[in-house]
This record gives C-alpha cells, structure tokens and sequence, in this order.
C-alpha cells in the first residue's frame, strides 16, 4: 500500500489529505482566512494521529506548488520540505491549477475528448492565473497570469467545448466573450482532490529536489507598506 499525504495551502483553505493507493481515506479543512501558519501543523498532526500513523510510515508527501497566494505556498511547502528532510521521503509537487482540473472530473466526470479544461484562480483586480489541460489532464498550456478582457482568448471561439473552473471563472464569466464556455466557480481547491494525482506522479516517479524545489509563484511578492506611523 502507498501512503501519501497531500497539502494544498495555495487559496484561502487550508487542507490536508491522506491518501492510500490513490484513495482519499481522510482529510481536514479548514476555511479560517490566514490561518494556514497556524492550523497546518496541527492539521498534519492530527490526520497522522486519528489514523495511528507517524510521518515515517509514509511514503511521500504531495504539496500544491502554485500558483496561488505567495504566503500560503510558502507556508505549505516549506512545511512538506520539512517533513521529507526529517524523514527522508520523496516530495512530489502538484500544479494549483492542475488540481482543479482533477476535481472538476472528480466532481462532474470527464467530458468530451475534444474538450479543453482551463482552470483559473482569481489573481485581484481583473488578473487570473490559468493553464490548459485536456480530459486526461495532460497541459496544453502551462500556468501563466493573464489580464482578462472580452478579446483575450479569442483563440478559444473555435474549440467545441470550453470548462472555465475554479475562483477565476466567475469575474471570467462576464468580461469573456466566449458562447462556447461554461463556468464553474464552485470548484475550489481542496488536499482530497490531489490524491489521484498524487499517486500517478509516485508511481511515475516524479519527484522534485528538495534542495532547490521552491513554489511556482509566477510573480513576485509585493509587500503591502503599512499606513500607520510608528513615530
């Protein structure tokens, strides 16, 4: 049997999974916003316990690599780095973008083999982050923040069959100009939905190098400077 707990800290829930042989067999979630540095561990710690296991008896942890908030990503991934250093288990990272792809599938089965899956996380203002994928989750497109506009994927009006997915679609659904498109922003990102992806990616060996993985942030961290005045 393989174990591999899954964690995705990309969007504002912060979630742990365990997964066996590709099988969600428990999860945790939790929806409390900027929490992730706070209940992530004790999330670990918790899933391990209610199912008499300890991090050794896993055989790999599987984190979201982004993109996504940049503190999030980096709490999560630093958090799985430091298991599998402890341990000495492989780290298998998981596109943000990917997984939502996973969990529309899981959620609402696989649709035609022409279609094309393109998840999108709300990135502020009139930004999304998106990839492309296709029913068997292969990418098309890799992750890339894009300014949405009625003329920006104009390119997209000759595909049959558009799934716009995830926090993205719903500022998407009136700013896009695409009567082949449907929307789904209820999707949301979720540890659960990595189990299967996470289980392919161990048996095809698809591990990253813990010395110089880091998170697919896609731009860089913008400090918000403080109005107050400290003197």
């Amino acid at each position: 049997m393989t174990r591999i707990l899954c964690v995705d800290t990309a969007t504002d829930i912060c979630s742990v999974a365990l997964s066996e042989d590709g099988v969600c067999t428990d999860k945790i979630e939790a929806t409390e916003e900027r929490a992730h540095a706070r209940v992530l561990t004790v999330q670990i710690e918790e899933i391990l316990h209610r199912n008499s296991l300890k991090a050794k008896d896993l055989d790999a942890i599987a984190v979201s690599e982004g993109p996504g908030s940049y503190t999030g990503l980096r709490i999560g991934v630093s958090a799985a780095k430091g298991i599998c250093y402890t341990t000495g288990m492989p780290l298998i990272a998981i596109s943000t973008l990917q997984i939502l792809a996973a969990a529309f599938i899981e959620k609402y089965g696989s649709p035609s083999q022409d279609a094309l899956l393109m998840p999108m996380l709300d990135a502020r203002r009139m930004e999304v982050y998106y990839a492309h994928y296709n029913v068997n989750l292969e990418q098309q497109v890799e992750a890339t923040p894009k300014i949405i506009d009625s003329d920006v994927f104009n390119e997209l009006k000759k595909v049959s069959e558009i799934h716009i997915i995830g926090s993205g679609a719903e500022k998407s659904k009136n700013a896009l100009d695409l009567t082949n498109a449907q929307y789904y922003p209820e999707i949301i990102n979720k540890a659960a939905y990595m189990t299967k992806l996470a289980q392919q990616y161990f048996d095809e060996g698809r591990f990253v190098d813990l010395a110089y993985f880091e998170p697919a942030y896609l731009k860089p961290f913008l400090a918000t400077k403080s109005k107050k005045r400290l003197f």
